[in-house]
């Protein structure tokens, strides 16, 4: 019997070079969405699509990540003394979302070396995989929508989404039949030369892989960039394995592109209502003030 996927891992081992200098000290995981780090927005995720366990594959200067899923004594503690009870409960609950382990990447080798990292956590038994960039909006959430895939399937399964022609060279590229919701991989390709790309369906950082993924990666010889490629072995178990996509419904923001962060702390302000009104009137007098 094909068993159930409790586990997940977190790659969160990049050296934020596209957030400096506000990365240079802090991780780029914990940068905030307003008030709650990118990191956590992926756990949430994670925990409402019934993951137990997660292991979360850092590097070095990331202690930050761990101490904010940590209980915090001396924080609640100082709360229970203002009586802040609301405040209390929010800060309790980040420690009690899941069992969350570490590992140490020692070097940036890629996404398919992080994702090795987390080997001997998983065992031998189908996973997900969340990368902290995405952070994807849907009821249910997108890593929900790919179990119950994978449990129908019994396949490893990627989220993919459209994205601009222009725009493939920066995405893994999938190549399959237009139109399916659940469709056969034929083939899949790491940033793809403009022009060369098979489709313009772009894997968004959601997946859900067979445990056979780990022989292949220890095997892996660096791909583009010098680096592991993830994307490579899927490739060769796709030969081996069907390799399923998803086409994912629902709202992504790529919160490692500065433009990116930018729309989702201004949507997600947006979304809240003791923040929504305020800033819907401020950027309704901006947007006016630049056009008079």
């Amino acid at each position: 019997m094909e068993k159930r996927i409790r586990k997940a891992i977190i790659p969160a081992g990049g050296l934020g070079t596209r957030f400096l200098p506000a990365t240079k000290a802090q991780p780029k995981e914990m940068l905030p969405i307003i008030d709650k780090p990118a990191i956590q927005y992926i756990v949430e995720e994670a925990v409402q699509s019934g993951i137990e366990s997660i292991v979360i594959v850092s590097g070095r200067n990331k202690r930050a990540i761990e101490d904010h899923f940590d209980k915090s004594a001396e924080l609640e503690m100082e709360l229970e003394a203002r009586h802040n009870e609301e405040m209390l409960e929010v800060v309790r609950k980040i420690s009690q979302l899941a069992d969350i382990y570490y590992v140490r990447q020692r070097e940036p080798l890629g996404l398919g070396h992080a994702v090795l990292c987390g080997r001997r956590f998983i065992a031998n038994e189908p996973f997900a995989v969340l990368l902290g960039d995405d952070i994807l909006k849907s009821d249910p959430p997108c890593l929900r929508q790919m179990i119950d895939v994978y449990e129908q399937q019994q396949s490893s399964v990627v989220a993919v989404m459209e994205v601009p022609w222009d725009q493939t060279h920066k995405y893994g590229i999938v190549d399959i039949e237009a139109g399916k919701q659940i469709a056969r991989v034929r083939d899949i390709v790491e940033k793809p030369a403009p022009g060369l790309a098979p489709s313009n369906y772009a894997v968004v950082g959601r997946y859900v892989l067979n445990p056979a993924i780990f022989d292949l990666l220890e095997h892996a010889v660096p791909g583009k960039g010098g680096e592991i490629q993830l994307t490579d072995s899927l490739q060769q178990l796709n030969r081996i394995s069907a390799l399923s996509a998803y086409r994912f419904d629902g709202i992504r923001h790529d919160v490692g592109d500065k433009l990116g962060f930018v729309q989702a702390t201004i949507d997600f302000a947006l979304e809240r209502a003791d923040l929504g009104d305020d800033v819907r009137k401020y950027l309704m007098k901006r947007l006016k003030e630049t056009h008079s």
